[in-house]
């Protein structure tokens, strides 16, 4: 049997992303309403108690009753407009695969509007509650806010990047933007799918795991769209290279020294920083591998372009776990968290901050081979000005 061509593999990750968005939908919508009106039906905890056990919903979520009702209002909007997004998401994708540019305007529109509001509701949510406070601890709040500011800049610059007519790069923010808004369904997922792994923990402890790779996972699968929208085998007026062997080569040896310490670091607390730990290498592991493959398969094909984009994530992927490993201490003093919680929080947000500024430097990067071919191109003569005939 024939392996999928690169355009049916496309065609079924569209079709798989639409799906889930599609099923994510109304659970969102639904999700706390029983905040608001006890007893209300709410699709994901019902889905959720089947897939699992009906205790390990309700004793996770009774401990958010509280901070819940204290800012009913802003989640609810969050939560409501989260459920329109999932549907606006596969929308945009279908309008921009068809070139239906009026249809796509307009539903871009719709769908920055509909990102800011329900981005205001998660925020009046965190600023109302203390991050002790949050699901499963701080670490989780430090991990909300590192979505919400990723999610409002990307969808920001997308729009930035429309307005200046640069398609390519508003492409890859979006994408970026909507793989952001992606982890609240993802993580739904995991809650449902890792307690095969780990019967007897709570819904608390496997939210730790899902968060130690959740923000690498969407960021990954936004480079890997934008890739396989992006068909360019070079950019006009590219010239050699942002990352260039050097520049990997440290990079790669920062990896393994901060990946080090980290795993000696997470070790050190026994089965709880195991699972941690392997919730972080594993995803890491093979999103390192696709990218250093495509680098390198770019590179003997001759699709400098590529080859150009896999090797300047591939360093923020490398310098990822330097950044991680450096906020530990900054978290610790700042917010007075415990070890454990610092490792966990440095590390869940490592990889997708460095995956956005993997994507600010791929966007620089076009800018300035463009703004290279506009020096390069000779002056244009000034037009003869236009005189009137003379009459007799």
């Amino acid at each position: 049997m024939r392996p999928p061509t690169p355009a049916r593999r496309r065609r079924i990750a569209a079709v798989v992303v639409t799906l889930v968005c599609l099923a994510y939908a109304p659970i969102a919508a639904t999700e706390l309403w029983p905040y608001a009106v006890p007893g209300a039906p709410a699709l994901g905890e019902w889905l959720l108690g089947r897939a699992v056990s009906p205790r390990y919903v309700s004793d996770a979520l009774a401990t958010r009753i509280a901070p819940y009702r204290h800012s009913l209002v802003p989640m609810i909007v969050h939560s409501v407009l989260g459920g329109l997004l999932m549907l606006l998401g596969p929308a945009q994708l279908y309008t921009a695969a068809r070139r239906r540019t009026r249809a796509h305007r307009v539903l871009g529109v719709a769908f920055a509007v509909t990102v800011y509001a329900s981005m205001a509701g998660a925020a009046l949510y965190l600023a109302r509650t203390a991050p002790r406070d949050a699901f499963s601890g701080a670490a989780f709040w430090i991990v909300l806010a590192t979505i919400l500011v990723g999610t409002v800049l990307s969808v920001t610059f997308g729009i930035l990047a429309a307005v200046a007519g640069l398609p390519d790069l508003h492409q890859r923010w979006m994408f970026l933007c909507y793989g952001f808004l992606l982890t609240a369904p993802l993580l739904r997922l995991e809650w449902g799918v890792l307690p095969w792994l780990w019967p007897r923990l709570p819904m608390t402890e496997i939210n730790r795991v899902a968060i130690m790779h959740l923000g690498s996972v969407v960021a990954f699968g936004a480079l890997l769209a934008s890739r396989a929208r992006d068909r360019r085998r070079t950019v006009a007026g590219l010239t050699g290279s942002w990352a260039p062997l050097p520049v990997l080569v440290l990079a790669h040896l920062a990896a393994a020294a901060a990946l080090a310490w980290l795993v000696t670091a997470f070790l050190d607390f026994g089965a709880a920083g195991q699972r941690l730990l392997g919730g972080y290498l594993l995803p890491y592991a093979a999103t390192y591998a696709v990218m250093a493959a495509g680098a390198r398969r770019s590179g003997r094909t001759g699709r400098t372009w590529a080859r150009e984009e896999w090797r300047i994530h591939l360093t923020a992927l490398c310098l990822a776990p330097v950044l991680s490993a450096g906020s530990v201490l900054v978290l610790q003093r700042s917010l007075e968290l415990d070890r454990l919680t610092a490792l966990t929080s440095g590390v869940a947000v490592g990889c997708g901050m460095l995956a956005f500024a993997a994507t600010a430097v791929t966007s620089l990067r076009v800018l300035y081979a463009r703004e290279l071919l506009r020096r390069a191109a000779p002056p244009t003569a000034p037009a003869a000005p236009h005189l009137p005939a003379s009459t007799v």
